[in-house]
């Protein structure tokens, strides 16, 4: 059965904040430039880059969820929680989410209405899809009692999600004609056009990060872990870029096994590459949280945690001023340097937010 997997102390839920800000801070650059720059700069070399650093932010908050689930569960079986009532409280949390996600959806129509579409209303988002993965992954935690085979369970749904995605996008998409467009699209992001449209987050490929965040938070909880942290990071890391190597020379160098192959949208491949280079940003977390200038324990603050312990809001609320009716600046009509300076003015806004928040915790607590 599960050991107890004590944390030590507030070390982990730093790093893992850490990481969660990171994400934030990472979408908010992609936002922003995607949605206020102007014809001009979105030829240059920095829209590229951001374009490629805003293909971590979702995976990352999926991995991180499926981290959060395993902690989740690991300290509600140390509580002596049936299997059963373990899930109840899981999938709970995951339907909650996907509410969540529902109802930001509702808000998004309303604030953009009458320009927004109906069918923006049935939009697969990555809340709606983090709720969705949520709830199987507690599905999951309930068929697998024992760690390893929690770890394996994880392991193998997400390489099954990775290698059933591109068919379900492509050649296998005949068996799904009788479905609802609204349906098909949790499976493989088809909208009312009738094709999958990469901007949307169907549950393959994008609930595989959750799953290997679940193998990761299983692991990271294994006694052998809690006596060895500071090498099981390192090691994650090394593995990381291990994988992402292998999974790109593997892609350069054998034949594609699809009919239909597409990198950047489908590829198990790109998903191994992105998942590997997360387990290397989790693990660098990790260090700079230990080492390096991150944790609030050494600066006294740290707006990168801070970030992180209301991602969830971060997300719903920065939307609204990048991409919705309330953006502080013209969408696609301003220059680098001025977007540059709306991504600033962002970072302050969500910062401040999170700080209030924090600071309306602490005075009803203390009420």
């Amino acid at each position: 059965m599960f050991p107890c997997g004590v944390l030590k102390g507030m070390k982990r839920l730093t790093y893992i904040d850490w990481a969660r800000g990171l994400a934030c801070l990472l979408m908010f650059q992609t936002h922003c430039y995607d949605s206020w720059l102007n014809a001009e700069p979105r030829q240059s070399e920095l829209f590229h880059w951001s374009q490629l650093l805003g293909t971590f932010p979702a995976p990352l908050f999926l991995f991180l969820a499926g981290i959060s689930m395993a902690l989740t569960t690991d300290r509600l079986r140390s509580k002596g929680l049936t299997a059963s009532q373990v899930a109840r409280k899981t999938v709970l949390r995951g339907a909650q989410i996907f509410a969540l996600g529902l109802l930001f959806r509702g808000q998004e129509f309303l604030l953009g209405y009458p320009h927004a579409p109906w069918t923006d209303l049935l939009r697969v988002d990555i809340l709606n899809t983090m709720g969705i993965g949520m709830m199987l992954m507690g599905a999951l935690c309930r068929a697998t009692p024992t760690r390893a085979a929690g770890i394996l369970g994880a392991g193998a749904a997400a390489l099954v999600i990775a290698l059933l995605t591109p068919p379900l996008w492509t050649t296998w998409r005949g068996a799904l004609a009788g479905l609802p467009w609204w349906l098909e699209s949790y499976i493989n992001g088809v909208h009312t056009l009738g094709e999958p449209q990469p901007w949307l987050f169907p549950i393959f490929p994008w609930a595989a990060f959750g799953f290997a965040g679940l193998a990761t938070g299983f692991l990271l909880t294994a006694e052998p872990a809690l006596r060895s942290e500071e090498r099981t990071l390192l090691l994650l890391g090394a593995g990381g870029l291990t994988l992402a190597a292998a999974a790109w020379a593997l892609d350069s160098f054998s034949p594609t096994l699809y009919a239909v192959y597409d990198f950047w949208h489908t590829s198990p491949n790109f998903f191994l590459i992105r998942l590997g280079l997360i387990c290397v940003i989790f693990s660098g977390c990790y260090a700079w949280c230990q080492w390096g200038w991150g944790p609030p324990r050494r600066t006294g603050f740290s707006p990168v945690v801070q970030l992180g312990t209301s991602s969830l809001v971060v997300y719903w609320v920065h939307i609204e001023f990048v991409y919705g009716r309330f953006s502080i600046l013209p969408k696609q009509g301003a220059t680098a340097a001025l977007a540059t300076a709306g991504l600033f003015a962002i970072f302050i806004m969500m910062l401040g937010l999170t700080l209030a928040m924090a600071r309306m915790r602490r005075q009803a607590a203390g009420g």
